[in-house]
């Protein structure tokens, strides 16, 4: 009688832990050491950019168990749908995430022809109304660092107008930009915003390299803007071709994408980016957990996607880190709105209405209000930023790069 009351129990306790959920195979979803993620980044780790992204992936793969594959140098044109493909037949890859812009169009190819495949993109503008299940957009409020960031840029005029080193009046910073894109529209005029808020009289130049990496040309914007008159730099493009150029003049500089001050210990103020793992491990959670991935996800200060390097105090105001704190604060109780139009003007104009380019179509028409109750509301409508009214104060050196 005890041997056959021992089988039974031997054989009730194998029943329960066949059921464990750490030997269920039932699943769909893939196991954390099985799943594979791919990403296809635009240059390699020589750009600020794309290591930005690299650094997140690395770190959100590691956390959460899953296998990290990678395709460097894939330029916007076909060869991202083929690295997309070789992702997914070669490497086994389930989820698939592109980083540039104009990577776009080929992933969404590239998902249509995959439909049990995952795939997420940075920046891009048409997974809300591209009709693809299982393709998504990514980004962040990046403008609130770039405000930041742009407070940081304003403190250090005002230090610099106080030592007489310049006069009110000869406040004038420069921007290197890549293109004429709403993206880099967004950004430096979000830094101009938050220098204007600690100083006043602030201007500011703006040169455009028709690329998202070109040290040389990036230098050479830089150092044409000096040249200029500009007494800080500041930009949207991706090389160390800006931050040098500043370094060899001595003239400040707040870059983007991470900290330059291990080259630039005197001219480095600080840097906003985009952190990128929270992103990363919510997209693998998802597909984990066979949950849908959102189709048009934004990252805030709030979700630790929106972040600033320490402050070079070497190189930046006395005072510089307390007032990010004291602004971020404000960003983050609701009680400074970043394109707040009281602000700002356009031809001398304050706003009250304006209708942006929301939803992608080749005409580029203007089809939804944005602005809402005195504010122009970035990202609430769509994760990549749409904000592209060229503001007073700011003027364009050269346009031919959109």
């Amino acid at each position: 009688m005890k041997k056959i009351i021992a089988l039974v129990l031997a054989a009730l306790m194998l029943f329960s832990f066949a059921g464990c959920g750490s030997n269920d195979t039932s699943s769909d979803a893939p196991a954390k050491s099985d799943l594979k993620v791919g990403f296809i980044f635009l240059h390699d780790d020589q750009s600020t950019y794309d290591k930005n992204f690299m650094d997140a992936a690395k770190a959100a793969c590691e956390e959460m168990g899953v296998k990290y594959v990678q395709k460097t140098q894939i330029p916007e044109s076909k060869d991202c749908y083929d690295a997309a493909v070789e992702l997914i037949e070669v490497e086994g890859c389930e989820v698939i995430f592109a980083d540039s812009f104009g990577h776009e169009s080929f992933l969404i190819d590239a998902a249509k022809k995959y439909p049990d495949v995952e795939f997420c993109h940075a920046t891009g503008t048409q997974a809300h109304t591209a009709g693809v299940e299982n393709f998504h957009n990514a980004f962040a409020s990046i403008y609130e660092g770039r405000y930041l960031a742009g407070v940081a840029a304003g403190m250090k005029l005002n230090e610099m107008i106080e030592a007489g080193e310049i006069t009110e009046d000869k406040a004038k910073m420069g921007y290197v930009g890549a293109f004429t894109f709403a993206e880099v529209i967004s950004g430096y005029t979000s830094f101009y915003l938050g220098a204007k808020s600690v100083c006043p009289s602030v201007t500011m130049d703006v040169k455009f390299t028709g690329s998202w990496y070109d040290e040389q040309a990036e230098k050479e914007a830089a150092q044409a803007l000096i040249n200029g008159g500009c007494v800080l730099i500041s930009q949207h493009a991706d090389s160390m071709g800006a931050p040098t150029a500043c370094e060899k003049a001595n003239v400040p500089n707040v870059s983007y994408n991470g900290s330059t001050v291990a080259a630039c210990p005197n001219t480095f103020i600080v840097s906003s980016r985009i952190d990128w793992t929270p992103y990363f491990k919510y997209m693998i959670e998802c597909v984990m957990d066979g949950k849908e991935i959102d189709t048009d996800w934004t990252g805030t200060i709030e979700t630790g996607s929106v972040v600033l390097t320490d402050v070079n105090e070497k190189a930046a105001a006395a005072g510089t880190a307390d007032k990010i704190a004291e602004v971020k604060a404000k960003l983050l109780d609701g009680s400074i709105k970043v394109f707040d139009t009281a602000n700002w003007t356009e031809k001398g104009v304050k706003l009250d209405s304006y209708k942006a380019d929301v939803d992608t179509d080749e005409a580029f028409e203007k089809d939804t209000e944005v602005i809402e109750d005195g504010v122009f509301y970035e990202s609430k409508h769509r994760s990549a930023p749409y904000f592209d009214i060229q503001i007073d104060g700011i003027t364009l050196l050269d346009t031919n790069f959109g």
